[in-house]
């Protein structure tokens, strides 16, 4: 525990070392904020989607940052209910039924226009269809019939910006219901027109049913992080992919590089047989290719990321450090205090875990550190090359997925240039304290 102490008052003279501390501290907050707030089963439930999930998400939405890098105030999702800011009129018909008429109003004051305008409805009554109209006002007054007698089921949904029929010449129709009315079809420079709109339904439903709408008009711009091409928040991956990288980085460093550590060790005191296997075993793994069997097992048997880091832990142990640790072994298990430990008759396991092993630890340390986000990048290049765990949101999930979406293609450069953010912040705050930390217990490093 002193050394610890001792160690990290000398880290405090390396500048670097600080801001790798700071870097690795502010991911482990990321993480451990992360797992109270989404946890592990929520975080699984959201990635994978579904009805109902993302909804009122808008698609391939830029996060709400990007709004400072940009002269104009980009749209945001509106949402307006029924049973919220709306407005319901009932007029009785007869023979058990009413007319209902919903108003739903919002306010629009934005630079840019909407991404898509949807309208959901849920009803109690049984009938399975009904018809419905709808009328649009603008600020100006104008109002502009939608639809008129549009069958619907009880519970439906009808995507107004994808209706052809509402389409004028190129011109989309959430860009024309939000841009001055009088302009011809032709004339593709249009901006929005600010002020309250309002969405007027008219329907005939059973008197004393109930029956909400909700309208979504989504926006180009949504969370800290973005959407993705299924509406999926991006910032559940982005929060994710911290405690999942770390796990897999700090399970790989410690399951393959001090495994490896103690058995070179062992191998090393004990000699003989045990030391023989020890190089037999490290001479045949070395030549096993890494990615060619984690690819076969990807494709053949499971993709689950605690399965891969099995394998790669597995397969690491006998790695080309083996060697390195052994020659560093046969040195250290020359020193006088090991001959007196041997002579005041200390056993195997006392010489091997109290005065072997403690004695090239300032070795390890370092490596221990740097090998961390070797194994990070590890899983994002898995992920990359389609070989990711499909249930978990990790930042190798996010760039394989903006990859088979096009998303630089398409100019979703957020989608991308985050996860890989921070990836090189992983990589960048982990070299930092790994090379400070070598600096210290390597004294021919401190006067470089």
């Amino acid at each position: 525990m002193k050394s610890v102490l001792r160690t990290l008052k000398t880290l405090r003279q390396y500048p670097s070392a600080i801001a790798g501390l700071a870097i690795v501290g502010f991911l482990v907050g990321v993480s451990i904020y992360t797992m109270i707030a989404i946890p592990y089963s929520e975080a699984i439930r959201l990635w994978r989607g579904g009805a109902g999930v993302w909804d009122e998400n808008p698609r391939n939405a830029a996060p709400v940052w990007y709004d400072l890098l940009t002269r104009d105030s980009l749209s945001r999702t509106i949402k307006v209910t029924s049973q919220g800011e709306g407005e319901k009129t009932i007029t009785p018909l007869g023979d058990g039924m009413v007319r209902l008429q919903v108003t739903l109003p919002f306010d629009f004051s934005y630079d840019t226009f909407p991404s898509e305008i949807t309208l959901y409805s849920q009803a109690t009554y049984e009938d399975t269809r009904t018809k419905f109209s709808l009328t649009w006002v603008r600020p100006s007054g104008t109002e502009t019939v939608l639809v008129t007698d549009r069958s619907m089921r009880s519970s439906d949904g009808y995507y107004i910006s994808q209706d052809a029929q509402l389409q004028t010449g190129r011109v989309a129709p959430q860009i024309g219901l939000f841009s001055d009315w009088s302009l011809s079809p032709g004339d593709t420079d249009r901006v929005p027109e600010k002020g309250r709109y309002e969405l007027i339904l008219e329907t005939v439903i059973p008197e004393g049913y109930e029956f909400e709408t909700k309208l979504l008009v989504y926006g180009q711009i949504h969370g800290f992080a973005g959407t993705d091409n299924v509406r999926r928040d991006i910032s559940v991956a982005m929060l994710w992919g911290a405690p999942l990288a770390l796990m897999f980085g700090l399970l790989g460093a410690v399951g393959a590089n001090v495994t490896t550590f103690v058995l070179a060790g062992i191998g090393t005191w004990l000699g003989g047989f045990v030391d023989a296997l020890f190089q037999r075993l490290t001479q045949l793994n070395m030549l096993l290719p890494l990615l060619p069997i984690l690819i076969m097992i990807g494709q053949f048997y499971s993709r689950s990321l605690w399965l891969m880091l099995g394998v790669v832990i597995v397969l690491s142990v006998f790695s080309a450090s083996m060697l390195t640790y052994r020659a560093m072994f046969l040195q250290a298990k020359e020193a006088p205090y090991i001959e007196a430990a041997q002579a005041y008759g200390a056993s195997n396991t006392r010489i091997i875990f109290k005065y072997l092993l403690p004695r090239i630890v300032p070795v390890l340390l370092p490596q221990f550190v740097l090998v961390i986000p070797a194994f990070v990048f590890l899983e994002a290049s898995l992920a990359v090359l389609g070989l990711g765990d499909p249930l978990l949101p990790t930042w190798g999930k996010l760039i394989s997925d903006a990859r088979s979406a096009d998303a630089l293609y398409m100019g979703h450069y957020y989608w991308m240039i985050q996860p890989a953010v921070a990836l090189m912040l992983t990589g960048f705050g982990f070299a930092l304290i790994g090379y400070a930390l070598d600096r210290i217990f390597n004294p021919r490093l401190r006067t470089m």
